[in-house]
């Protein structure tokens, strides 16, 4: 166990808990150390980036505690989850692409005969703890056990909101790979993922699994699960390249430069998942707006608007963030609209397959917490298919996406249950996040 004292290690291991996971160690660690991205002793990211909240936290506290800014940050009814079926998901996409949101950053991507699921957090809250943490605002969409197979899970970063230990430990039982950036794998690994099931990349780095390639590529975020975070693993986002398709997960992170890099070296892409919610003036740096999400998207285009779609993720599942809960969906479609561009608003677990329609109901305007009643900002050229009307039910739970005790924008503890309206299907603890989603 190169760098490390057995004894200690085995002590740690003992006395932390299952769900923060485990520090990378041995011939891990070393891979890590030879990383480039990889500077005086942690990762570091492809642009400088504050990763702590920024500005006066007393202004912060007044603004996330203000009661009727609470108020806002859920839905005031139940979110309509599409009744997906597993007849729906086991017929093969006739155009060879087909996206399935199953809220926050989960997508069952079929692409190419194959099936990805990024990013699955099926559990209660996103935290590591079952009492304390973001609960869920609208249920899982459909059971892992009705999924069907999946040949790649792939996930983009460490945080509760993307990697949750009781999805993962479910997983396990399939025959899928698992496709983690470096060092994520030690958490895997302690969760009972199998060596030979899992690969590790660096960003730049690709891996073949079943006919797809699927390649990391950089991202601005940070990571880490635990008490003591000792950014020792990566963060990315995720190109999968099939015979005749590409897509793109963006997985979590501020807007920078590299995208157009990154559209350069592998697009263009038949449909990207961009991050649009959680952010704030406060961590500026590490999650995009929604209008920096559609600028992203456009950089991985080459700058052309009619070319693929955008689904927009990270947003109306778990309460992260002081902005309104339907104000992701609303940025981003009136960004699609100035622009001209191709976006999908489903519904959680609502399947589309880009080339047959896009849905572009506003679902979530009846259920805002203050009315929405501006015209639709469909995007430009996409036809709507009907959207049957599903039932919705109670939310279930699921986690934050910050290290350990602490959340952050994406972190565990946010907005309270003394905000949530009648007929609201979920709330958040009241805890200060910090951003770690």
């Amino acid at each position: 166990m190169t760098g490390s004292h057995p004894t200690r290690s085995r002590l740690t291991a003992a006395l932390r808990p299952a769900a923060f996971g485990a520090d990378p160690d041995g011939e891990r660690m070393e891979r890590i150390r030879r990383s480039p991205n990889f500077v005086n002793g942690v990762f570091v990211n492809p642009v400088g980036a504050r990763t702590a909240p920024s500005g006066s936290m007393l202004k912060f506290a007044s603004t996330y505690f203000r009661k009727e800014e609470r108020v806002r940050r859920a839905p005031a009814g139940t979110v309509p989850v599409h009744p997906t079926t597993v007849a729906d998901l086991a017929t093969p996409p006739a155009s060879g692409l087909r996206l399935t949101w199953m809220g926050h950053s989960s997508v069952l991507a079929e692409i190419d005969g194959r099936r990805v699921l990024f990013d699955p957090v099926w559990g209660q809250r996103c935290s590591p703890f079952s009492m304390v943490g973001p609960k869920r605002l609208h249920p899982v969409p459909v059971p892992l056990r009705e999924l069907g197979p999946v040949d790649a899970v792939v996930i983009s970063h460490d945080h509760y909101d993307h990697l949750d230990m009781p999805t993962i430990r479910a997983l396990v039982r399939s025959h899928a790979m698992f496709v983690v950036p470096l060092g994520v794998g030690a958490h895997l690994e302690r969760w009972g993922v199998p060596a030979e099931r899992m690969t590790e990349l660096d960003w730049h780095e690709s891996t073949e699994v079943a006919g797809l390639t699927l390649t990391a590529t950089p991202a601005r975020h940070f990571c880490g699960r635990g008490l003591r975070n000792t950014q020792h693993t990566l963060w990315a986002s995720w190109v999968v390249a099939g015979s005749g398709r590409r897509i793109y997960h963006s997985g979590d992170t501020g807007y920078f430069p590299g995208f157009a890099e990154i559209g350069a070296a592998h697009g263009p892409f038949d449909a990207t998942m961009i991050q649009i919610g959680a952010y704030s003036e406060h961590w500026p740096d590490i999650h995009m707006t929604p209008e920096e999400g559609m600028r992203a998207h456009l950089d991985l285009q080459g700058g052309d608007p009619v070319r693929g779609i955008m689904l927009p993720i990270h947003w109306g599942t778990f309460n992260l963030a002081p902005h309104p809960w339907e104000e992701p969906a609303e940025g981003t479609v009136a960004a699609a609209k100035e622009a001209g561009a191709n976006v999908a608003v489903p519904r959680p677990g609502q399947p589309f397959e880009p080339e047959q329609g896009l849905p572009l109901e506003p679902w979530w305007r009846a259920i805002a917490a203050r009315p929405v009643t501006e015209v639709p900002a469909a995007a430009e050229g996409a036809a709507e298919p009907p959207v049957p009307a599903g039932p919705s039910g109670a939310g279930a739970s699921a986690g934050p996406s910050g290290t350990g005790a602490s959340a952050g924008p994406s972190g565990a503890g946010t907005s309270g249950a003394t905000g949530k309206r009648p007929g609201a299907t979920g709330g958040a603890d009241p805890a200060m996040p910090i951003p770690q989603s």
